[in-house]
């Protein structure tokens, strides 16, 4: 059984979340790809809890899993020449990098450089905003790339300073997706005509690109969209509700159909005519009615009614009781993932499910350097000429 991507070779000059997120995708799905990390770089991912059995980070062995680990310092004399032997003796011939412009030129492995050993390269830079603009330069996290993009401007309550979005949008959606995408659509382009190229992604061109209602608000009806006013974002009865104890339900029973079945079940037939009538004022004005509506029963028990529905109304879950759902179960959401020491680590496995295709999770997130003397004895260096590189403090 042969795994979708087991032909690409991918060097991985990324850290923190984006850019490995999108290698985990990738590895996850055959591909061949290796870390080149920095030996004395702080990744925060390796420092972040909680710890496990072996003393690391949860957060790494996750996103490291599947990837072999070459401890290589890019500012080294001779690591860019490692670099290109890679290329071109290693046959890694795709190249993924989360520096800010210009840094992988200044290193001697930029686009330019690296395709006059492999002209067919593919050439995957991710960043904040991108290899062009005035932003290029500057730095950002998930939260000032959602900022910027205008999905924030209308997110929350009314009058209410709207927390963090807990899930790393930017990262995770507009960056590691797009990045992936980006770069197999031009494994796909090189199939077909041997051309390479370059991926230039960006995680604030990706938010706003993912602000899709407030852009169409914007460019055809000349208007910003404001918090608790549109039907998706609290505007309408399309939100969550507390229970008897203080747990949430989640209503998206939109069309009329669930929405004729949603009223029954809570005993308001009467507030069907509001429910289709999609004004503001309409929706604000009864949303008090089914607060008090959903407020009289326990989450288990409007969970027990509605789980005989087909309405769009489900319970707002704990991350382990997410886990531990039946259908999580059956969808096999949960994988073991080997552990260098012998031992297995429960994760989250691939979304993406193919036919005639197991994914294969060959071992959580390595030690910087963990594969160094591996890769190197396959590009031919002798045993004494790696620890030489080893004592330079070229590679750990």
């Amino acid at each position: 059984m042969s795994s979708p991507l087991q032909s690409l070779k991918i060097l991985d000059f990324s850290t923190l979340l984006p850019g490995p997120y999108a290698t985990m995708m990738l590895a996850d799905l055959g591909a061949d790809v290796l870390r080149i990390e920095a030996p004395n770089r702080v990744d925060l991912i390796r420092h972040m809890p909680p710890f496990d059995s072996e003393g690391n980070s949860a957060q790494h062995a996750v996103l490291g899993r599947s990837k072999k680990s070459l401890g290589l310092n890019l500012k080294a004399d001779g690591a860019a020449d490692l670099v290109k032997k890679l290329i071109t003796d290693g046959g890694y011939n795709i190249i993924v990098e989360q520096f800010r412009p210009g840094v992988m030129d200044r290193l001697g492995v930029g686009y330019e450089t690296l395709r006059e050993n492999c002209p067919d390269l593919i050439f995957c830079s991710l960043t904040g905003y991108g290899q062009t603009g005035p932003f290029k330069q500057r730095a950002g996290h998930d939260l000032n790339y959602l900022a910027l993009s205008g999905i924030l401007s209308y997110y929350g309550r009314k009058e209410q300073t709207p927390p963090p979005i807990p899930v790393q949008v930017a990262d995770i959606g507009a960056g590691s997706l797009n990045l992936a995408i980006g770069l197999l659509a031009a494994v796909i382009r090189r199939t077909q005509t041997g051309e390479g190229g370059t991926v230039d992604i960006s995680m604030f061109d990706g938010s706003l690109a993912w602000n899709n209602l407030g852009a169409a608000a914007t460019l055809i009806g000349n208007t910003d969209l404001q918090q608790e006013e549109n039907i998706l974002n609290g505007g309408s009865f399309y939100d969550l509700y507390e229970t008897k104890e203080g747990r949430l339900l989640s209503v998206g029973s939109l069309e009329p159909k669930f929405w004729g079945g949603f009223c029954t079940a809570i005993g308001r037939s009467d507030l069907f005519p509001k429910g289709v009538d999609f004004t503001l004022a309409n929706q604000q004005s009864f949303k008090a009615e089914i607060k008090e509506a959903i407020a009289s029963k326990t989450l288990a028990e409007w969970t027990d009614i509605f789980a005989q529905l087909d309405v769009c109304v489900e319970p707002v879950l704990t991350t382990s009781e997410a886990l531990d759902h039946p259908h999580a179960i059956a969808r096999h959401i949960v994988v073991d993932v080997p552990m260098h020491n012998g031992d297995s680590q429960k994760q989250i496995g691939t979304p993406i499910k193919i036919s005639n295709h197991e994914p294969e999770y060959r071992f959580t997130g390595s030690a910087v350097g963990a594969h160094t003397a591996e890769i190197l004895t396959g590009l031919g260096y002798s045993t004494a000429e790696i620890e030489q590189l080893q004592q330079s403090g070229m590679v750990k």
